[in-house]
Order: C-alpha cells, then structure tokens, then sequence
C-alpha cells in the first residue's frame, strides 16, 4: 500500500518502507518504479524477518557501520538490507526470483 506523507520522512529521503506500508515524500513518485521497487525489496525482507526483528538488526547494523566507517551516509549505504535493495532495485522482476533469506549474502 502507497501512502504519501511528506513531513514523515526525514529531508533526504523520497521513501521508507514500513510493513505493509510505502510511505512516499510526494504523490508523483508512485510513478518512480525503481524506487517503488527498492521499497518492496525492504518489504519483502522486514516479512522475512518478522517485521520488528528487521528494524532492530537494522538499527544495529546501523550502529556498527557507523563505527566502522564513521560516516552516517557510508554507514546507511552500507547495511546489508539497503546493499540489497541498491542493488537490485532497477531488476523490477527481482522479487519474483529472490530467494528467502537473500539479504544474509549481503552481510
């Protein structure tokens, strides 16, 4: 489900995903089908990981990365769930073919 909530999402960012939702900076981008993509990429991964273990592993691994590359952009690129979502975000028939678990290969 597409919602549209501009004063939701922090200043950089045009969506988030958030289980079973896409929450969108602006109504023009559910025309934007990479970005629509990549949030269903973060869907499908947050159901795989039963939605509130998802974020906390996302939080975490936030948290290390950012000790690691001390950097917070370096750092939200560099979590696992979001080098997936990158990665595959232009293949639009990715999810049909993703197998479970897919974002452990990105670790």
């Amino acid at each position: 489900m597409l919602v549209v909530l501009r004063y939701l999402l922090p200043k950089n960012y045009n969506g988030i995903a958030i289980w079973p939702f896409i929450i969108l900076r602006n109504k023009e981008l559910k025309k934007d089908r990479v970005l629509i993509n990549h949030e269903r990429i973060h869907l499908r991964q947050q159901l795989e990981l039963l939605v509130l273990p998802f974020f906390v592993w996302y939080g975490l691994e936030y948290l290390v990365r950012l000790i690691q590359h001390k950097d917070m952009r370096k750092a939200y690129k560099n979590i696992s769930f979001e080098r997936e979502a990158y990665s595959c975000e232009k293949d639009l028939h990715y999810l049909k073919k993703r197998s479970f678990w897919k974002s452990l290969q990105f670790i």
